[in-house]
C-alpha cells in the first residue's frame, strides 16, 4: 500500500461536492468559501483569493501482530483568507473567515455513519477524535495588512495491510 498518495486523497474528499449529502461546499465554483482548494503548497499563492492547501505534517507505520501493519497520517489543511470584503469591516471579514473554517470542519467531520471519506480511508479524525483548528493572530493580520491565517490538523488512518 503507497502512502504517496493520501494528501490527493484526501484532497479530492474536501473538493467533491454532492448537494444530497447535507455537506457544505468548500469551492466557490460549488458555492462554498474557498477559491482554492488544492494538495500542496505552491511556491506561490494566488494573492486575494482565499485558499485551502492540503498537506500532511506526519506519517507514521504501526506494526501489530506478525506482518500487520497501519498507515496513520496526520494532515494539516492551511487555509489563507483576504482582508477584503464588501463592506471594508474588519471584523465582518473575520466573521466570514470563521464561516469558512466552520464549513471545512463539517466536511472533515464527514457523513454520519461514514468517517471514510468516501471509502478513501479506514477511518477519518477518529482517532484521536481530535480536529485542532489553531486560528492566526487576527489583530497582527490587520496590522500587516496580510492574510487571516489557520492550520486544521486531523488524523487518517489506511486500511491495514500484511507486508
Amino acid at each position: 500500500m503507497s502512502t504517496a498518495d493520501a494528501v490527493t486523497r484526501e484532497t479530492a474528499w474536501l473538493k467533491a461536492y454532492d448537494f444530497s449529502d447535507g455537506l457544505p461546499a468548500l469551492l466557490k465554483a460549488d458555492g462554498g468559501p474557498f477559491d482554492v482548494v488544492q494538495a500542496y503548497v505552491p511556491r506561490t499563492g494566488a494573492q486575494r483569493q482565499s485558499r485551502l492547501y492540503v498537506t500532511r505534517s506526519n506519517l507514521r507505520v504501526e506494526r501489530f501482530g506478525f506482518n500487520r501493519k497501519i498507515n496513520h497520517h496526520t494532515f494539516m489543511l492551511r487555509l489563507y483568507w483576504p482582508q477584503s470584503s464588501p463592506s471594508g469591516q474588519a471584523e465582518s471579514v473575520q466573521r466570514d473567515f470563521d464561516t469558512a473554517v466552520d464549513a471545512v470542519v463539517q466536511r472533515v467531520s464527514g457523513l454520519f455513519m461514514d468517517k471514510t471519506h468516501g471509502a478513501r480511508f479506514l477511518s477519518v479524525a477518529e482517532d484521536p477524535a481530535a480536529i485542532d483548528v489553531l486560528f492566526g493572530d487576527p489583530e497582527a493580520s490587520i496590522l500587516a495588512k496580510a492574510e487571516l491565517t489557520a492550520q486544521i490538523t486531523y488524523q487518517a488512518d489506511d486500511q491495514d495491510y500484511t507486508s
